[in-house]
């Protein structure tokens, strides 16, 4: 199902794609750099005027000079846009009001394009592409804390190797969870749209339209709060892929493993690495690009010192995966089995160990923001494809690991039995104190039918009265030696093998 929606997914994207006119990035951010810059130079060259004005800006759009109140201003379409031979005539209007204000809006139809605007095409794209992955991550959100909560709940499921998936359902929620927050943080806070704000941050935005993004200083603390916390979220969730997959390793490898012994290297590695790199990174960020909420990199260097650690962990897990096959494979040759069933049985867990290791993020690993910037469509079906398993791979690891986990499936099981046999014995013990005394245990009587066959001596009615009243969840804890039907041997099994 997963596998149908994402082609018809890709069919949409690509063919979508190429409605939009093809646009060079780089020289379109390097043209409206250019016209940035003479705008200031203009504007810089007249001194200030007198009185009450509009004064004289650039709105990420066009260049306005001094304007008086109650008056419209024109200037010409500004000559960085694409389609500029197409309106190098026409004008773009804004109103100066009574106080000396610039209007919020502005008249650009002169100056709009016959042809499909880049600019409009790409925001389009990234709003669908916003839309799926907020899906993914609000679903995997609830299906990873439904899991997490199962995983803690039942004791007898708590080994190392749910322990490390316990870990690893926390990291997917808090990744969830801080993108979630991000993305709400910036949209409230957005004087204008910022066209490249519907990345996840493993993806530099350096070359995506540039559009002034304004955000309010009261809440410039939090939203960088909130951004810093995606990125940590992000590289703790890589890690823990990254210990599934020398937790697998190991089990198959080394002949002695005493598990104990490396659960606490686990968790270092999974909560600590990150900060070993997210420290230095803020330090740079602080120091040389103190900008708005920190979502954008400018400086692409400042950018690997995050972006480095995450494909080091991706290709380390691409290794053990390999590595891993290899094993399956000679494991399933040793059985001797039919050539249909192997392969069915390599392909089910070969199928299984890519979400839980990520191996999927090496799809585009060697194809960074720098070598897409002038090429659209391989940029946005990258995004596409990232984003997409990213968001989902959380749902995925909750349903192949918990949900329909046998070993789950069967304490769930057993909780439901023991809740229901509890509540049936509470409404007949109910029923029977409503009756009269001569007739108490004639209804619960009636209701179990008759009794087995057995050599032990029945209960009097006085000792099932005990019986029932010792009772806790649908077990009896008395060890009288006589035999009442509704005792039942507790079968606790299920216990967490790896």
């Amino acid at each position: 199902m997963s596998q149908m929606f994402l082609f018809w997914a890709m069919l949409l994207l690509s063919c979508s794609i190429q409605v939009c006119p093809a646009v060079p990035l780089d020289k379109l951010q390097e043209s409206w750099k250019l016209y940035t810059e003479e705008c200031d130079r203009n504007n810089s060259r007249d001194p200030p005027s007198s009185g009450l004005v509009c004064n004289r800006t650039f709105d990420d759009y066009a260049c306005w000079p001094d304007g008086l109140p109650n008056t419209t201003i024109s200037v010409r379409c500004p000559w960085y846009l694409p389609w500029f031979d197409e309106v190098q005539n026409g004008m773009v209007y804004k109103e100066c009001d009574a106080n000396g204000q610039w209007a919020n809006t502005k008249n650009t139809s002169e100056c709009d394009s016959n042809d499909p605007s880049p600019f409009v095409c790409l925001q389009h794209y990234y709003s669908y592409i916003r839309i799926m992955y907020t899906v993914g991550y609000s679903l995997s959100f609830v299906a990873l804390v439904l899991a997490l909560g199962i995983l803690i709940f039942f004791r007898k499921l708590h080994c190392m190797r749910n322990n490390i998936h316990m870990n690893l359902f926390a990291s997917f929620i808090l990744r969830a969870l801080s993108i979630l927050i991000k993305d709400a943080l910036v949209d409230a806070n957005l004087a204008a749209k910022d066209l490249s704000r519907d990345q996840d941050q493993a993806f530099p935005q350096a070359s995506m339209p540039p559009v002034e993004m304004l955000v309010n200083n009261e809440t410039m603390i939090g939203c960088r709060i909130a951004v810093l916390m995606m990125q940590y979220s992000i590289m703790a969730n890589s890690y823990w892929l990254l210990v599934e997959g020398i937790y697998l390793h190991n089990l198959l490898v080394i002949s002695v493993f005493t598990e104990r012994n490396y659960f606490k290297i686990y968790l270092c590695i999974g909560w600590g690495t990150p900060l070993i790199f997210l420290v230095p990174w803020v330090m740079v960020k602080y120091l040389y690009e103190n900008k708005e909420c920190w979502s954008q990199n400018i400086n692409m260097n400042f950018w690997w010192i995050i972006r480095s650690p995450i494909l080091l962990a991706v290709v380390i897990n691409f290794l053990i995966f390999i590595h891993i096959i290899k094993i399956l494979v000679s494991k399933l040759r040793a059985h001797q089995m039919r050539y249909s069933d192997y392969k069915f049985r390599l392909a089910k867990s070969t199928l299984t160990l890519i979400p839980l290791l990520g191996i999927h993020q090496m799809f585009f690993i060697f194809v960074t923001d720098e070598t897409t910037s002038s090429t659209i469509t391989l940029r946005l079906t990258k995004l596409f494809v990232d984003l997409f398993f990213s968001s989902f791979q959380g749902l995925l690891v909750a349903i192949l690991y918990c949900f329909v986990n046998k070993e789950v499936q069967s304490e769930i099981l057993k909780k439901w039995k023991r809740w229901k046999l509890g509540r049936n014995i509470e409404e007949e013990y109910r029923h029977t104190y409503s009756n009269t005394p001569n007739t108490k245990t004639g209804s619960l009587l009636h209701h179990i039918g008759p009794l087995p066959e057995t050599t032990a001596t029945l209960c009097s009615p006085e000792e099932r009265h005990m019986l029932v009243s010792d009772c806790h969840n649908g077990l009896a804890n008395t060890k009288l030696p006589c035999v009442y039907p509704l005792q039942e041997r507790n079968s606790d099994g299920g216990s967490c093998e790896d």
